[in-house]
């Protein structure tokens, strides 16, 4: 019966790949993982911060909250924005969600 034993263990320790061929299908799911969902939103990340960056005064923005308004002041945090003649609502930065072209408001 000792025999047998020695037979059995013998086997299983003469494949080296068989480790790699059984992380094989994680690390292509990571790879798959990273292309089609971390990669797109770092540079959806990446495209927010130079349009914050590069806002000024008078352009005509949309917050994440769907309000429209013109940009009377940027701050380092915080950004004014006429909604509409007189009234002027002061919000975060990153809460700006789109950068309009000139002239867009006159059209709404």
């Amino acid at each position: 019966m000792i025999s047998l034993a020695h037979a059995q263990t013998a086997g299983a320790a003469a494949d080296p790949t068989s480790g790699f061929m059984q992380l094989l299908p994680m690390i292509l799911m990571f790879v798959v993982l990273w292309f089609l969902m971390i990669r797109p939103q770092m540079k959806k990340a990446k495209e927010h911060k130079a349009l914050l960056s590069g806002l000024a005064k008078g352009d005509e923005v949309v917050t994440q909250g769907g309000i429209v308004g013109k940009v009377t002041k940027v701050g380092e945090n915080y950004v004014n924005v006429e909604i509409s003649e007189g009234t002027e609502v002061v919000v975060q930065k990153p809460s700006i969600g789109l950068v309009l072209p000139k002239g867009t408001l006159k059209s709404l």
